[in-house]
């Protein structure tokens, strides 16, 4: 539940999320999905700390049970997004979404919802990353080997924000 709770979290977003270049991240929207107040969908605002950069708005959907949980998102179009808010068809809005899923790690310590056992110890964590990236706007297009470098980057780097956030020693 730690490092769900920290991953859906606006307020630790920052630490984690590369894109965000040390903006702040706002809630603008929560919609509750069920009783767990980590189930919902959120629309999230990043107010870029450069000033001359747009900001951007984030669709986020988070969900847990006692067999996994997941944080889904993706970046959305500002003129888009008020476009769907107004009314109109959300067909038309493009969405990569990228994420997370949070399993139990199956360890002694472990209970089916990573919470900590009767005995106070807690189990750890098998954490999935998913990213989906527009590299190139043309379908045929070939992907570069500098592409993949820089997507390999991102993802290297997310996952290390993570465990040094998290004070993970065993990953």
């Amino acid at each position: 539940m730690r490092v769900f709770d920290f991953l859906r979290d606006e307020n630790s977003r920052n630490e984690w999320y590369i894109l965000s270049n040390g903006g702040v991240v706002q809630e603008m929207a929560h919609i509750a999905n069920g009783r767990d107040t980590g189930n919902c969908v959120s629309l999230l605002r990043v107010n870029s700390a450069n000033s001359s950069q747009t900001n951007m708005l984030i669709l986020q959907y988070s969900c847990t049970d006692p067999t996994a949980s997941f944080v889904i998102y993706a970046i959305v179009d500002i003129v888009a997004m008020n476009v769907v808010l107004n009314g109109g068809d959300p067909n038309y809005v493009a969405l990569l979404p990228s994420g997370f899923a949070i399993l139990p790690d199956g360890s002694s310590g472990s209970t089916g919802s990573g919470m900590a056992d009767a005995g106070g110890s807690s189990g750890g964590s098998l954490l999935t990353v998913a990213f989906q990236i527009l590299v190139d706007s043309i379908p045929t297009a070939k992907l570069s080997l500098g592409s993949v470098a820089t997507v390999n980057n991102l993802i290297a780097c997310t996952v290390e924000r993570i465990k040094v956030s998290l004070s993970c020693e065993n990953a």
